[in-house]
């Protein structure tokens, strides 16, 4: 029994140590499960010091945030807000950067994307996205901005491609590095599963 309760335990521990991961997203829209964490533990680091904020009420105050953006802003579930927080360091501050993604409830599409910048005890917008579908990401020091492509016929969940832009702070904003734009293939899922030759 103890055997069994230490495997099970240990397996646990190796699961959650595997999800976590950066990059640009290349994967649809959100999924529902990461809409339910209001915020993403930072990583552990000797020198930086990630202090959680209230990310729902910085996005409600912020006048740079679009009316549409702060109405869609209300719990999905319960206090449940769908929005991703992520914390890191972007700007080049001894405090980290915070990044938030708003989205949908239904279907997770992120309609806006915010980097705030802690100045003078505030945290100050340092950068926007409100065309959606939009998801932002740190990536190695760098602000990457995935933006999906939808042909007429594309229902939410299969976007015809995306367009992933890279941006770096120059000491005053973010400028962009990189852009480059991906087409999903049409053929996955839509024809039978081919037998292999036995």
């Amino acid at each position: 029994m103890t055997a069994v309760a230490v495997l099970a335990a240990l397996a646990l521990f190796v699961s959650a140590c595997g999800t976590g991961g950066t990059g640009a997203r290349d994967e649809g829209p959100a999924h529902a499960d990461s809409v339910a964490s209001a915020a993403v533990s930072p990583s552990p680091s000797a020198s930086r010091t990630a202090q959680q904020v209230d990310a729902v009420r910085l996005v409600r105050a912020d006048p740079a945030v679009s009316a549409e953006v702060k109405r869609e802003l209300k719990p999905c579930v319960a206090d449940e807000y769908p929005i991703d927080v992520s914390y890191g360091d972007l700007t080049g501050q001894s405090a980290d950067d915070v990044v938030v993604n708003v989205l949908t409830c239904g279907d997770a599409v992120g309609i806006g994307s915010y980097v705030y910048r802690e100045q003078d005890g505030s945290y100050q917008n340092v950068f926007k996205a409100e065309e959606p579908p939009v998801y932002a990401e740190i990536d190695r020091g760098d602000l990457v901005v995935t933006k999906q492509v939808y042909g007429k016929s594309d229902p939410v969940s299969a976007p015809s491609g995306e367009n992933v832009i890279t941006y770096r702070w120059s000491g005053t904003r973010f400028i962009q590095a990189y852009s480059m734009h991906n087409d999903y293939g049409k053929t996955a899922g839509n024809g039978p599963t081919p037998v292999p030759d036995s």
